[in-house]
């Protein structure tokens, strides 16, 4: 979309969904997939059920499913349109909301269209970039099926307000606030993991995949040691050009909230990412963090830039300089993020399926 595209302003949450009590979301990401959706849209649900309300996702489990091409973990649903519809109709829901635009999300977008129910969707990934990291397609083409896939919807939920200024430039409308919270139930500064390895210790937690832009933190002339907790695609290809890095697999729960704690720095190399939910589940184990000046990390250190993580066009510089932060300033800005907060945004964003 050129720079020069009219601007369309965000809209106004005004509402606050108290009459919403069946709630469905629709998502191709969900578990046994590890990654930040995953974590957001569970959080929401189990928040949503303490708050009274009924929470139901359709995830790709119940579906036939086919390994995504290029990136096997995830399982696309195979012609999921029938039975999505027949879980739709024995919900009922009050209000739909498509988390994502896979197989899914494009049928159950298909079913609220035919059926003239309202919905909402959330902008997560940024899918013209990936693809383009993989196939050379342009981005353009990319988020002009975004568009139009959103476009259906009542709303389109955006977590950082750069990403959603980025998107309103590049022609998306009706654009809604949605942030993101951390459990400080599981994520906390202790215990922490005893890696065992040279200090300090640098960190990087993630999908292990091309847009991720490890080989920038792996490539960084560094003191101490280098860990990647996390699985992908790419995992093979770096344990053979990085011997000297610690690769500690996938960890969950209370197993990654210690391999967070244990860190000295997370060191967040993407480029590409929405937000960047790891970066608020390392400062709530009393982690500073280190990042390129981009989207994700700007929106979520905002005015704390420096005080609890360092952005620097210079990766080393900023893991560098990180080493000397006040731990227990990063565990309090993060405290400021509640999935309670997160919950209520989301609920007053939704809509009702049938007016």
């Amino acid at each position: 979309m050129p720079n020069d595209c009219p601007r369309t302003e965000l809209a106004p949450d005004t509402r606050d969904g108290a009459d919403l009590q069946r709630i469905l979301i629709v998502s191709d990401a969900w578990a046994p997939q590890v990654n930040g959706v995953v974590r957001t849209l569970a959080a929401v649900a189990d928040e949503l059920m303490a708050m009274g309300r009924e929470a139901s996702v359709i995830g790709p489990g119940e579906f036939r499913t086919i390994p995504c091409p290029t990136y096997p973990e995830i399982r696309l649903s195979l012609f999921p349109g029938r039975k999505l519809a027949r879980r739709i109709e024995a919900i009922a829901p009050d209000a739909m909301h498509i988390a994502t635009e896979g197989p899914l999300g494009m049928a159950a977008r298909s079913y609220a269209r035919h059926h003239k129910l309202a919905f909402t969707t959330s902008f997560h990934t940024r899918f013209p970039e990936y693809i383009a990291a993989r196939t050379g397609l342009p981005p353009a083409l990319g988020y002009a099926w975004l568009r139009h896939f959103h476009a259906a919807g009542s709303g389109m939920m955006v977590a950082a307000p750069n990403l959603r200024s980025e998107l309103a430039r590049r022609g998306f409308a009706n654009i809604r606030r949605w942030t993101r919270g951390v459990d400080f139930s599981v994520f906390r500064p202790n215990p922490r993991e005893d890696w065992s390895f040279p200090r300090p210790v640098f960190l990087y937690v993630g999908r292990v995949a091309v847009e991720k832009n490890i080989s920038a933190f792996l490539d960084l002339d560094l003191p101490g040691s280098k860990v990647v907790v996390g699985e992908g695609p790419q995992l093979a290809a770096l344990r053979r050009g990085y011997p000297a890095v610690h690769f500690a697999g996938a960890r969950r729960g209370a197993a990654l909230a210690s391999a967070y704690a244990g860190a000295d720095v997370l060191v967040f190399p993407s480029r590409t990412d929405t937000f960047g939910l790891v970066l608020l589940e390392s400062l709530a184990c009393g982690t500073p963090v280190a990042a390129f000046p981009v989207p994700g990390p700007l929106d979520v250190l905002a005015d704390e830039a420096g005080t609890v993580g360092v952005l620097d066009a210079d990766l080393g510089r900023a893991a560098r300089a990180a080493l000397t932060i006040d731990r227990a300033r990063c565990l309090a800005y993060a405290e400021t993020f509640t999935w309670r907060r997160a919950t209520e945004m989301f609920l007053a964003n939704l809509v009702p399926a049938r007016g």
